[in-house]
């Protein structure tokens, strides 16, 4: 379901202009996108403050009304100023709603307590924490997550491997990047090693043959 916005036509644009608007309590914006003129555009400062509390916004369907018409548009960017963190523009982009979209999701991983690999020592590597995906807009997921659970030391867990939502396909490029990975040696690796090197310390038992070396070095005496 889209989140419906009301906007107000900006007819001056620029800094001064942006100032002002703020200082009315509003935030200036803009619509771009699907080959028409940008609109710029002013909300209701209040209105839009709460609904930037609500997560995954940007994956969001947000049909905008004003009084060229509605436009369907994805939120692509908020700027925030730089001491009271409050917002001070906003871009939409227009879609097609009939059209698969580009967009950016979040990846969460889940079990990491009971995960077997973390379990018996290993270490996470959670490398990538975003996806690209191709989805239409009523079936974008707010997140991907990647089970941890059955995942043992070396595993990793690529683009290939993601568990998508119907309808919904990989971005370019995402494929083989490793999102996951379980890091560290297994047991009988770290067993092995402390084994192999008392054998190369051992000294040899008697009535064992000297090695060549010191044969040779005996018989020269």
């Amino acid at each position: 379901m889209a989140i419906k916005l009301n906007a107000e036509i900006r007819s001056v644009a620029g800094k001064g202009a942006a100032r002002s608007i703020r200082k009315n309590k509003k935030i200036p914006g803009v619509i771009y996108g699907e080959k028409k003129a940008p609109v710029a555009i002013e909300l209701d400062g209040r209105e839009f403050e709460m609904l930037v509390k609500q997560p995954a916004l940007r994956t969001k369907l947000f049909e905008i009304a004003t009084s060229n018409g509605k436009e369907d548009a994805m939120l692509m960017d908020i700027q925030y100023h730089p001491v009271n963190d409050n917002v001070i523009h906003v871009d939409f982009k227009r879609i097609d709603v009939n059209k698969p979209v580009h967009v950016v999701v979040p990846v969460e991983v889940i079990n990491i307590e009971t995960s077997r690999g973390l379990k018996m020592g290993g270490v996470l590597n959670f490398a990538v924490r975003k996806v690209a995906i191709v989805a239409p807009v009523d079936k974008i997921p707010e997140k991907i997550t990647i089970d941890l659970l059955n995942l043992n030391i070396g595993d990793s867990v690529h683009g290939s491997d993601l568990v998508l939502p119907s309808g919904v396909q990989l971005g370019l490029h995402q494929a083989e990047l490793a999102f996951a990975t379980i890091g560290g040696k297994m047991a009988e690796e770290v067993d092995a090693k402390p084994a192999a090197t008392a054998a190369a310390g051992a000294t040899p038992a008697a009535g064992t043959a000297a090695p060549a070396s010191n044969a040779n070095a005996a018989a020269k005496k």
